[in-house]
């Protein structure tokens, strides 16, 4: 049947059924690994490993540290313009390469993907996809942790729209994550802000007294572990805090978290209760925006009165290494109400703590509005990858027909609409479907 205008204008029916194999014997394209030991990569300069690929960038605390050129170029040596892919973890994540990093070398965990623009740009679209993140899952093994092999990412069939598509769609996950980028930094400078604001005063009146934390507010250890939540809670519920979700975390503000556990009106702490963990990095909080539940190894903080939140906040975030030596284990992450509640706080007088409630409150909502719309751009983002997912429509294997030059001709992926919205047992996949070229 041929296809209908709507479908040749669109680009969709042009989409190809295609691998990086298949690829590669039409295109210059060249594929590796990293050869350095993940091990290494924190005391060595100049070195990406998978811990440092995140959210489509390559985030590293040592770039000024690189002398990029200083020893000759690997097969591992990074080029600006490469495809990043992680294949230890957090498998299928991956980032394209930009001048900062370029001269950089990967460790082992890394696959590096090396093509035209046109190629790289969509590959990275394509793994953040649930299609793709779905077929990955299926392909990872985890004898220690998960783990998916070079060539296996090779021979992986993924749909390849025409290069005006790619184009189209590399320039709106772009403007998109640009604009998270600025809102987050914006974010960080707002609370960073606040953080000045404290240090500046808390240093103004050395006469202020020393409170321990007890006396000033009501912490609680955390009980229970992710794996013990059940997984689709019936009746009403609440969020549910586990330590992951609070590292990394660009300020101290969350729109939602991932967990929730039934309510419980003994375990459930209201909006606006410091959660607290820790690792050997420092301490980590979020001020909840609904009650919640601690986990094991986060600890509830409840100001005793809700005009002394922000200053007890930022006291928190300048005690992160005190709050750290409180903590027991071997990576500093098993923290309890009873170790904080020793903890030594500056109090200054009711009148000082509520004007620095009110001077900080406008930098915490500026954060909080901020945090809000860098969720909407994700939920977009979302829309988006489940939108070509369903304009791929059901890959198969393309028919092994040798073109003018002797490659395989990967014959056009129709892009029905039927598919949107389906999971791939209703739209007919299986992995008895799937197969991949020889």
């Amino acid at each position: 049947m041929e296809a209908s205008a709507h479908e040749v204008n669109s680009g969709a029916a042009a989409w190809t059924t295609t691998s990086i194999e298949i690829e590669q014997a039409r295109r210059d394209i060249y594929t590796t690994s990293g050869f350095f030991d993940d091990e290494a990569d924190d005391r060595t300069p100049g070195v990406v490993s998978s811990t440092f690929v995140q959210n489509g960038n390559i985030l590293s605390p040592r770039t000024n540290k690189c002398a990029p050129g200083g020893s000759p170029p690997t097969r591992a040596t990074l080029r600006e313009g490469d495809l990043a892919v992680v294949l230890v973890r957090r498998v299928g994540d991956s980032a394209l390469v930009t001048a900062e990093h370029a001269g950089w070398t990967a460790t082992r965990s890394i696959g590096i993907i090396r093509a035209d623009p046109y190629i790289v740009r969509w590959l990275r679209i394509w793994l953040q996809t649930p299609t793709a993140k779905a077929r990955i899952d299926e392909d990872v093994t985890a004898h220690i942790e998960p783990t998916i092999s070079l060539d296996t990412l090779r021979r992986m069939l993924f749909p390849l729209p025409p290069p005006d598509v790619v184009a189209a769609y590399h320039r709106a996950f772009g403007l998109i994550e640009e604009t998270a980028s600025l809102y987050e930094k914006s974010a960080r400078q707002s609370v960073a802000l606040a953080d000045a604001l404290h240090d500046d005063w808390a240093s103004a009146e050395p006469s202020w007294e020393t409170r321990v934390l007890a006396e000033v507010a009501k912490p609680k250890t955390g009980k229970g572990s992710e794996s013990s939540l059940p997984p689709l809670p019936t009746g009403p519920t609440v969020d549910a805090i586990a330590p992951s979700d609070l590292f990394d975390l660009p300020v101290p503000h969350v729109e939602s978290f991932r967990l929730r556990s039934p309510a419980d009106a003994d375990q459930a702490h209201p909006s606006g209760t410091f959660m607290l963990s820790t690792r050997p990095d420092g301490a980590h909080i979020a001020v909840t925006r609904r009650p919640a539940t601690a986990l094991r190894s986060v600890v509830a903080v409840r100001p005793i009165e809700d005009t002394d939140s922000w200053w007890l906040l930022h006291e928190l975030r300048s005690r992160s290494g005190e709050i750290v030596q409180t903590a027991q284990g071997r990576n500093a992450r098993e923290i309890s109400a009873l170790a904080l509640k020793r903890l030594k706080v500056t109090w200054p007088d009711r009148f000082t703590r509520t004007d620095f409630h009110t001077m900080a409150e406008p930098l915490h909502a500026t954060a909080r509005l901020l945090v809000s719309k860098i969720a909407t751009l994700h939920n977009v983002r979302d829309a988006l990858l489940r939108d070509i997912s369903a304009k791929a429509g059901v890959l198969r294997e393309p028919a092994a027909q040798p073109d003018a030059e002797g490659a395989l001709a990967p014959h056009p992926t129709a892009a029905p609409a039927s598919t949107r919205g389906r999971s791939r047992h209703e739209s007919g996949w299986s992995p008895a479907n799937r197969r991949v070229p020889e």
